[in-house]
């Protein structure tokens, strides 16, 4: 499928919603099994370095390379596509958003296993197309859209585990959380459950990231959880 949706991205036109879903689900797919690899070989090997089993840790290293590998060409490719079709035939607020947070992914899955000056360069490039994606985002799209969501959602994370600034990712996703929440009743009925399950993983990230909250602070969560779960119950 990633082979047939490249080919139609590389043909300079708009995209359709339902082509657009196709080619982030395909490259999704391919890139999401070779990152779940990589996190496990890397627990792995930590765990044979603090044994002592070199001749393990060699092994363990050799395939990690090779996983580093699919995953540096699978992320390039992909960027490739954005930068040199998929962006330039943009025509629409939402299509811009979708492909520079799509940008900002590729290059944050980079920045993940990427080391010294390479890690820097792919977590700069990162920052740059979520702040692209977040300033058209804000201008076209209402807080309440699952590709706006979805952006706070993707950058605050990468504040957290690639800019290790907790508190950065903690205000964007209160702040596109709270934004949401005021603009509830202006959901339509196609977005209500994309936008819902969002609205609820950032919440569930700043319940990880703040877990010494204030008391007033959890009393919120709880307030706005028990808002959600009566919004999607009524789905």
């Amino acid at each position: 499928m990633v082979e047939a949706m490249k080919s139609v991205a590389k043909l300079d036109v708009e995209l359709t919603v339902e082509e657009r879903n196709l080619l982030s689900v395909g490259y999704k797919n391919v890139i999401g099994a070779r990152r779940a690899s990589w996190r496990i070989l890397s627990s792995i090997e930590q765990k044979e370095e603090a044994k002592g089993n070199e001749q393990n840790v060699k092994r363990i290293k050799d395939y990690r390379q090779r996983v580093e590998d699919e995953l540096s060409k699978i992320c390039s490719d992909i960027l490739s596509v954005i930068d040199k079709h998929l962006i330039p035939s943009s025509s629409t607020g939402e299509s811009t958003v979708f492909y520079y947070k799509m940008k900002g992914d590729y290059f944050r899955y980079l920045a993940e296993f990427k080391a010294a000056d390479d890690r820097k360069e792919a977590a700069d490039q990162s920052l740059k197309a979520y702040e692209a994606a977040t300033s058209t985002a804000s201008s076209d799209l209402p807080p309440t859209h699952p590709i706006r969501l979805g952006l706070a959602l993707n950058f605050s994370v990468f504040y957290y585990e690639i800019l290790n600034s907790p508190e950065r990712a903690c205000h964007l996703a209160k702040q596109a959380f709270d934004e949401a929440i005021a603009e509830l009743d202006s959901l339509n009925e196609e977005s209500y459950k994309d936008s819902t399950l969002i609205m609820q993983l950032l919440r569930d990230n700043l319940t990880l990231w703040t877990s010494d909250l204030p008391e007033e602070g959890g009393k919120y969560f709880v307030y706005v959880s028990v808002i959600i779960i009566y919004i999607v119950n009524c789905l």
